[in-house]
């Protein structure tokens, strides 16, 4: 069992793709039991509990535009699918027993709650875990940017990135076995280095809330647990003296986005 939690309250981003498993397309229901019973780990750290899910698995509204319809169009499309990934993620949490609220940046009064600041803090402070879904209600912005948002909303101590890797590498680890890993960056660094593992409207509103973000393997067994704890292995992207360092090889296979 990991030790005691680091941080009061967390916001865990998921990308719509950690959500398909192994599939190319949709719903692995065994990936998203998965991490359900991750986040309610580290609830019972005694650590609230908010999230963001992404869509990517479903609709992306940067690939809808490239086939040529309208950006915002397609961003909307986009949003829509985060909420059917959240009422996933709450099906899964409330099987467990956990008690959560969706809220979502698009009013849908028929399927979830409304996204009001106070409200989702004190959805937190009662013990329930918070989806937060339609990204920040807004065309051109990433799900990455809305987890920020509301990671400085909530007054999270950490923003915790779930990718298909342990943390930030040089290269794609996928695609050039010879990758390494970064235990630590700043902000700039991340900026400087353009690395993609947010963009950087996220990375500019991290730094400007002073929340660290720390990227890890959303699919290793425990490991959000283990992260929260200090524990895991993860790349910490905060304030520092911009010293980065690489560790290990790139071992793991997958995508760092």
């Amino acid at each position: 069992m990991p030790n005691a939690a680091r941080y009061r309250r967390v916001l865990l981003k998921i990308s719509g793709e950690a959500l398909q498993g192994e599939q190319n397309y949709g719903i692995d229901w065994g990936t998203v039991h998965s991490i359900a019973r991750d986040v309610i780990a580290v609830q019972r750290m005694g650590v609230e509990v908010c999230l963001v899910v992404g869509g990517g698995n479903i609709v992306r509204g940067a690939a809808a535009a490239k086939e040529g319809m309208e950006r915002a169009g397609a961003d909307y499309m986009g949003m829509l699918a985060t909420v059917i990934n959240a009422l996933a993620m709450q099906h899964a949490l409330e099987d467990k027993g956990a008690e959560t609220r969706v809220m979502s940046a698009i009013p849908m009064t028929s399927i979830c709650e409304p996204y009001i600041r106070r409200r989702g803090v004190h959805h937190l402070e009662t013990g329930r875990i918070v989806i937060f879904a339609a990204g920040t209600g807004n065309p051109y912005f990433t799900t990455d940017t809305a987890a920020a948002l509301r990671a400085a909303e909530m007054g999270c101590d950490a923003l915790l990135k779930g990718t298909q890797v342990d943390g930030v590498y040089t290269a794609d680890p996928k695609k050039v076995a010879e990758a390494k890993r970064y235990e630590r960056l700043t902000y700039l660094e991340v900026l400087a280095k353009d690395l993609k593992v947010m963009d950087a409207a996220a990375i500019t509103l991290a730094r400007d809330s002073n929340v660290p973000i720390l990227v890890f393997d959303i699919h290793a067994p425990g490991s959000f647990a283990k992260v929260v704890a200090g524990e895991g292995r993860c790349t910490v992207i905060g304030a520092g003296e911009g010293n980065a360092i690489i560790q290990g090889e790139g071992k793991s296979v997958g995508s760092g986005a």
